[in-house]
């Protein structure tokens, strides 16, 4: 099967998992043989709206430019609740688990042959191309990056060009409240794909552990959906964010202060 019809087989188990699942990182991909080229003048949106999207099963992430689904978004991030900042004492990524696990039980593309990284490249990756003798394996692809609005041209050779982005950083989950959860949840929370999202490494590295009130996508376009996916992240985990960090969430879906 040629790595097209790969990606559509993948799509349909996924398509089958989102309706039974529906809850909802850091690592490297990479960029190809040349530089990052910017998309049309237009800005178009390259991904799936996060509110048809609350899964995280579909590719990438939309922009949200009309006032009604602005103001759907308003009230999603209206419903995440607030407290301090904890210590990060006691943090260590293998606190979730190894890195991209397959067996991370409750969340979609779990347990289907295919580690949690790849199965990100091909949720969100065009032009795929798999290693030889696998369908699994992503060693090219072109990746429409929302954090950038750039386009990439991505080779395996060169990983670090793309990072698979925690939207809500596993550190700040810790500090939240994670550090609380048992191993499984923070397994299931560090490989859910509503929570991951392949973007430019450099941006990514750049990000750490931020959250909004300190670090926002440059791509101003996709504040407000990057707004949105930490609510769904925060609401399906119960994690509260800071209330400057929610403050900052309203005001990129037109909340003003608050």
């Amino acid at each position: 099967m040629n790595s097209t019809g790969v990606r559509r087989a993948r799509a349909c188990v996924v398509g089958g998992l989102a309706v039974v699942m529906l809850v909802g990182c850091e690592g490297t991909t990479s960029t190809g043989d040349s530089a990052p080229t910017p998309p049309a003048a237009t800005g178009r949106a390259t991904g799936s709206s996060p509110l048809d999207n609350p899964d995280g099963t579909r590719a990438g992430l939309g922009a949200l430019t009309s006032e009604r689904d602005r103001a759907a978004a308003r009230r999603l991030i209206e419903k995440v609740a607030t407290k301090g900042r904890g210590p990060r004492t006691g943090y260590a990524r293998d606190r979730f688990g190894s890195a991209w696990l397959d067996s991370a039980d409750g969340v979609p593309l779990a347990r289907n042959g295919c580690d949690t990284r790849n199965d990100l490249l091909a949720r969100d990756g065009e032009k795929l191309r798999y290693r030889s003798g696998s369908d699994c394996v992503v060693i090219a692809m072109t990746l429409h990056d929302p954090y950038t609005g750039r386009a990439i041209d991505w080779r395996k050779r060169e990983a670090a060009a793309v990072q698979i982005d925690h939207v809500v950083p596993l550190s700040y989950g810790w500090q939240m409240g994670a550090a609380r959860w048992s191993e499984e949840k923070r397994r299931r929370f560090a490989n859910d794909p509503l929570n991951l999202l392949p973007v430019d490494g450099p941006t990514n590295s750049a990000k750490r552990d931020s959250g909004p009130a300190s670090w926002l996508p440059p791509h101003r376009g996709i504040r407000c959906s990057y707004a949105v996916r930490i609510s769904q992240v925060a609401v399906a985990y119960a994690l509260p964010v800071t209330a400057p960090d929610k403050k900052a969430m309203l005001a990129q879906c037109g909340g003003g202060s608050r």
